[in-house]
């Protein structure tokens, strides 16, 4: 992709996490935490722009609110998964050592066919309403993919000329692997996390959606989804709203990915195509 198509996309996806992003963090600093129940269920007008929800509460007030759990709850566990998964996928490719390598990356395989809803259940059943937790199993469920994927995209790097001359000049493993082999897999990181996010989103959305995650009066864009859905013909702003801000936040965040990394877009998912053939290496 050229750079004025890079320069575009990333703008557009600017464009697009603005109203989300700064309903996650100026919403809770303008709204009161306790969001009274003064209107009418489901009515329109009288005082409320988006209309009421079910509770007769503001659905403005409501998505102001609820963007700080949507949104913190998936990125902290993005961000949790990269940073575990990062340091092991490197330190496997880094070993040099296949002990090492099935020590590193064989038990957080264990985890790659269990599916996200059946382990967001068990945890919800246990610690219902707690979004460290939900974001706990949401990072566990990334964990084993990131790692076989820098693992995959470092063992180019780890084995490569650049890697066996610093090993020569007596550098120290830990400037190897971070100096180099983690500069080199930075465009493929940057690429899958920006894609990771959405799919976090989305997961967080639906455990709240289907019962599993914080408690149904939470101000949350999954739970105003789910609350409100049957009532989308009388009241749609009470869906369609917190429905179009998760769109714009996931949307926005692979656009600005793929624009602002070089790398990230199209060179990045070729990278992993051609280094998903050492995942099971």
């Amino acid at each position: 992709m050229s750079a004025g198509g890079r320069t575009r996309r990333a703008a557009g996806g600017a464009l697009l996490l603005v109203p989300p992003v700064t309903a996650a963090v100026v919403g809770p600093l303008v709204t009161d935490a306790d969001i009274p129940s003064d209107g009418m269920p489901y009515a329109l007008g009288g005082g409320h722009p988006l209309g009421t929800d079910a509770l007769g509460r503001d659905v403005l007030t409501l998505v102001l609110r609820g963007g700080a759990s949507s949104l913190g709850v998936a990125c902290a566990a993005v961000a949790l998964a990269v940073a575990v998964g990062a340091a092991l996928g490197l330190a496997a490719a880094a070993s040099r050592s296949r002990w090492l390598d099935d020590l590193l990356m064989r038990p957080v395989e264990l985890l790659l066919p269990l599916p996200s809803l059946l382990v967001i259940s068990v945890v919800g059943v246990g610690w219902r309403g707690h979004p460290v937790a939900v974001a706990l199993a949401v990072a566990a469920l990334n964990v084993p993919a990131v790692a076989r994927l820098l693992r995959a995209a470092a063992l180019d790097a780890a084995s490569g000329p650049v890697a066996e001359a610093m090993r020569l000049q007596g550098e120290s493993s830990a400037r190897i692997l971070f100096g180099h082999v983690g500069r080199a897999v930075l465009p493929v990181a940057a690429a899958d996390a920006g894609t990771r996010v959405g799919g976090a989103v989305f997961t967080v959305a639906a455990a709240n959606f289907l019962g599993l995650g914080l408690d149904p009066t939470s101000p949350d864009w999954g739970v105003m989804i789910a609350a409100s859905r049957e009532a989308l013909f009388v009241q749609p702003w009470a869906v369609l709203v917190p429905t179009l801000m998760l769109v714009m936040f996931t949307v926005g965040v692979n656009l600005l990915a793929d624009g602002l990394l070089p790398h990230s877009g199209r060179t990045g998912r070729k990278a992993m195509g051609r280094k998903a053939t050492a995942w099971n290496q």
